[in-house]
């Protein structure tokens, strides 16, 4: 068995020995090996916060702990007042980062570099928090000012795939920096979701599956891993790991909303079965509702009046009412009861399925929109930023407009798979936004 495995996480943490960047990566590859040892980081944690005394260089490594298990706010606190060292100031950034506080990030890495911090690292740190602050192109300039080594390792190329990316460049490039990060170092978790994210949205399910998995087995995980996984094992039918992803995320940060409410969503799933003698009856059922009209010896009266009404299919008949097929004109009662026992032989009456008669979509009438709301609608449905999981139900509906969405109803798309009312919520928020809802709505 390899050292870290061996690694003794409480006492790293709770003994006065010596504590840096070496002792840290320990930390994140023993956890990355059994992710149950995050709770006894987080319990040495705990105790390392209670402790009645602590001397500057403690409160730094407690800051730093409190960063690993995602404490952002309390590790800033602590590593605020602890030594000021360079792993102080370098870890104040991450937890900066962690919480969108980019300018304050960038500051703290300024001090760490001041401070004697590994320059290649704080170079990588810095240029990542200009990305964030919108200010990509500062965060090449310091990408191109590297050389030798670090221009080979997972980081530098992670960041500069991102950078390039937030450039506006050429996707093949940003693609090609991922899977050369992920050559160099098969277990840096940004480069590994990042590559998953690509394989995800061009729809390699099983490629990008096997990238998330790798991915989630890194420390500090992203939580959109974490997410994303979650997603594809429910697309799988794998409820009891996808309740698993979104636990972990829970663990950390308790009042995760989108988290919380996958989790339900899988556990509700888990206990739904699939009937399978339903779905052939159902597949029974649509045959015969398909059979024309025509295949049926029918008097020219009704195959005339039928033929004007557009009932083609004896499903069309289970949609129309028998009022509907007299008040057309020359359908009397000899032509009805001739209906009436045509569908009797395959099992089915007339009307039975009028109250689920399918209305037709309401057309924009390009005519009467201006130039702005047609542009609006022909925007493609990607502009919305969806989710993973509402993006899917979005390909396996088909709809690739704005226009095309707002034609559907919020029913729709709850009939589609792992699409709940969560994501149909996010769905009107995001159509709200651009002054559009769902038909219906």
């Amino acid at each position: 068995m390899s050292q870290v495995l061996e690694t003794d996480i409480k006492q790293i943490v709770v003994s006065p020995s010596t504590f840096g960047p070496n002792e840290i990566k320990d930390i994140s590859a023993a956890i990355s090996a059994d992710y149950a040892n995050f709770r006894t980081l987080r319990e040495a944690t705990a105790e390392l916060r209670d402790q009645e005394s602590r001397t500057p260089a403690a409160s730094a490594r407690l800051g730093v702990c409190q960063y690993l298990v995602g404490k952002y706010s309390a590790a800033i606190e602590t590593l605020t007042t602890a030594d000021g060292g360079a792993l102080t100031h370098f870890f104040l950034g991450r937890a900066n980062l962690a919480l969108d506080n980019y300018d304050e990030a960038l500051t703290a890495y300024e001090s760490a570099e001041r401070a004697g911090y590994n320059k290649d690292e704080v170079s990588l740190a810095k240029a990542e928090a200009l990305r964030y602050i919108g200010r990509p192109e500062e965060a090449l300039a310091i990408l191109n000012e590297l050389s030798g080594a670090v221009e080979q390792t997972a980081e530098y190329l992670y960041q500069r795939s991102a950078t390039v990316s937030a450039l506006g460049g050429n996707p093949s490039e940003s693609i090609a920096l991922l899977e050369r990060a992920v050559e160099s170092d098969d277990s840096h978790a940004g480069a590994l979701f990042g590559l998953a994210l690509v394989n995800d949205r061009h729809g390699n399910d099983e490629y990008a599956l096997q990238l998330y998995e790798k991915a989630s087995g890194q420390f500090p995980t992203h939580i959109g891993t974490l997410l994303n996984l979650g997603l594809l094992y429910e697309d799988n039918g794998h409820f009891e790991r996808a309740k698993q992803c979104y636990q972990r995320i829970l663990e950390v940060y308790p009042a995760h909303e989108r988290a919380r409410l996958f989790f339900k969503d899988s556990d509700a799933s888990r206990d739904m079965f699939y009937d399978e003698e339903a779905r052939r009856r159902q597949d029974r059922l649509a045959q015969i509702l398909s059979v024309p009209v025509t295949d049926f010896e029918l008097s020219v009266r009704s195959r005339n009046c039928l033929e004007k009404m557009g009932v083609m299919t004896l499903g069309d008949l289970t949609e129309t009412s028998e009022q509907d097929l007299l008040s057309s004109k020359n359908f009397g009662e000899t032509s009805l009861v001739e209906i009436r026992e045509m569908l009797l032989s395959k099992g089915l009456e007339l009307g039975q399925f009028a109250a689920t008669k399918w209305q037709e979509e309401p057309v924009y009438q390009n005519d009467a929109l201006s130039d702005d709301e047609r542009a609006l609608l022909d925007r493609p449905i990607a502009e919305l930023n969806l989710s993973v999981r509402a993006r899917k139900c979005m390909v396996r509906l088909g709809l690739t407009t704005i226009g095309e969405l707002v034609r559907r109803t919020g029913d729709d798309l709850l009939e589609c798979k792992n699409f709940g009312v969560t994501s149909l919520n996010e769905v009107r928020e995001k159509l709200t936004i651009a002054n559009l809802k769902l038909r219906g709505e």
